[in-house]
């Protein structure tokens, strides 16, 4: 039997598809992704008058003066990750931490580290009661890092630098791959992606994006 308008496994299975169907639109094609993005709901990542938006495909405010990417952006730059099951991923600028958990789904384990301390309490809760117990989040200066626990398979950052931040480049293993904005102005910015080869390191841009800067040091909220 088919499910009626107001049966609300019908309207959930139609939203699906249609989240499905625009990711796909805009390029996204690995299964894994798709899958992850499929099974973690952007719903409880947004908050307060902008929650009725959240399915839609567009960037929106969450606290601190911070955003929250459009499902396509997340996708694609997880795409760009080529992630594998046994990765460990540095993930610099938690947010909302929609990244971070769809990032779980496809790795072995996930630091994930903000400025924002409220940001981190917040997207602790939620990775809590999504029972993803692989992502590691921390309060910090992202721009530098996590030394301690480097190298990283993969990193991602989710602010916008001039260029790759020489920390976040010295962490990345031989193999490695990181993908980020870099740009001069928060108007003006490409993504890239960077590989770790033996003898250097090779760049290539992605597409054009719009993402918040990057900024050093620890918010004082």
């Amino acid at each position: 039997m088919t499910p009626g308008p107001d049966d609300p496994s019908g309207s959930e299975a139609e939203r699906k598809m249609r989240f499905l169907f625009q990711l796909r639109s805009k390029g996204v094609t690995d299964d894994r992704v798709l899958h992850a993005m499929e099974r973690i709901d952007r719903g409880p990542f947004v908050k307060g008058i902008f929650a009725a938006r959240a399915y839609d495909d567009m960037p929106l405010p969450i606290a601190c003066g911070q955003t929250i990417s459009q499902p396509s952006i997340v996708a694609m730059m997880t795409q760009a990750l080529e992630i594998g099951p046994r990765d460990t991923v540095l993930e610099v600028g938690t947010g909302s931490g929609y990244q971070a958990a769809i990032l779980a789904v496809l790795a072995r384990r996930v630091y994930t580290v903000d400025r924002h301390r409220r940001l981190v309490r917040e997207a602790e809760t939620l990775f809590s009661h999504l029972d993803l117990p692989n992502i590691v989040a921390l309060t910090g200066d992202g721009s530098f890092g996590l030394p301690e626990q480097a190298p990283f398979d993969r990193i991602i950052v989710t602010a916008a630098a001039e260029d790759p931040p020489g920390p976040l480049l010295s962490q990345l293993k031989p193999g490695g791959i990181m993908v980020l904005p870099v740009g001069q102005s928060d108007t003006v910015q490409s993504l890239i992606r960077v590989r770790r080869l033996e003898t250097g390191f090779d760049y290539e841009e992605l597409r054009p994006v719009r993402f918040v800067p990057l900024v050093e040091g620890l918010a004082t909220d």
